[in-house]
């Protein structure tokens, strides 16, 4: 699936071990790419790092241990990655969950806005000097076509008063859109081009950590009209290593072509709020040496 020009460079994946994360990893580690894989469980990371090595013959594939439903998990990754002079070439941020009931991360975060946008949106951030070294680079942050008819209701963006679980991951994907729009638009002319993408439904383990109806649900639906994981990953190995986008920024692709999203998603103010939200609740808006390093033009 992949190109052979993402051969020698360094491409870190969240939510790696699963899914179309690690189909992702393997695609690109099949092409000669050095993969950081990002993933909260330690054995699962290495079974999926000698399972990409045994089926790529690429050695060159390295986990980090993070949970990056936690703040500190994801300033524990960058601060990793931002000790090595090496840089990164490719971002792809693929981490995400649906929870049918609300709960909350260490941080005191409602969990799908926390693991879907806010972890996304911090580690983006405070890899920016990583990315620029290895510019021309890239973002790639997974969403879903279930942003469509979602809203930000920025009073209540945690669900503290009424809580949904697909409302709030449909609320999510529609964080991750906006927060692509707005860091294509903040990061012109740097050399780092940000887009995201709809992967499809997909036959995996998502919704399954869900129990009850969820659960159920979700595995007859994907039985009767899921993708493989290989299908579903295809846009995200597509973006992130493909010469046909080179120089394309601030757009949304399905099945590898681009695609048009809500009307909300386009939306200016929604981008500039919920980026300056995400900012305080993130802590990165009193980081001074990046907080104000990205800014519109």
């Amino acid at each position: 699936m992949a190109n052979a020009s993402i051969s020698g460079k360094t491409v870190l994946i969240t939510g790696a071990t699963a899914g179309i994360g690690r189909i992702t990893a393997r695609e690109l580690a099949a092409a000669g790419a050095r993969i950081l894989l990002v993933a909260r469980a330690r054995e699962k990371a290495e079974a999926t790092r000698e399972w990409i090595r045994a089926n790529t013959g690429n050695a060159l594939v390295e986990p980090i241990i993070a949970d990056l439903s936690s703040l500190e998990g994801v300033r524990s990754v960058a601060r990793t990655i931002n000790s090595s002079a090496a840089g990164v070439d490719v971002l792809v941020n693929n981490v995400g969950a649906v929870f049918t009931r609300r709960v909350e991360s260490v941080d005191g975060i409602e969990m799908t806005f926390a693991l879907n946008h806010l972890a996304p949106f911090l580690l983006t951030n405070l890899l920016l000097d990583a990315l620029k070294r290895r510019a021309p680079s890239r973002v790639v942050t997974v969403s879903s076509d279930a942003h469509r008819g979602a809203t930000m209701d920025f009073d209540d963006l945690e669900g503290r008063r009424r809580y949904r679980g697909w409302t709030a991951y449909g609320r999510s994907k529609l964080a991750n859109l906006l927060f692509t729009y707005e860091l294509a638009r903040r990061l012109d002319g740097s050399g780092i081009t940000a887009n995201a993408l709809h992967p499809g439904f997909v036959a995996s383990e998502f919704g399954k950590n869900n129990g009850g109806f969820m659960r159920t649900a979700m595995s007859i639906a994907q039985r009767l009209g899921g993708i493989t994981v290989e299908e579903g990953a295809r846009t995200s190995v597509y973006l992130a290593a493909s010469g046909e986008v080179q120089g394309v920024t601030g757009k949304y692709f399905e099945k590898c072509r681009q695609q048009e999203s809500s009307a909300a998603s386009h939306d200016r103010d929604s981008m500039s709020r919920l980026w300056e939200i995400s900012e305080k609740m993130t802590g990165l808006a009193g980081d001074g040496v990046l907080a104000g390093r990205v800014r519109a033009h």
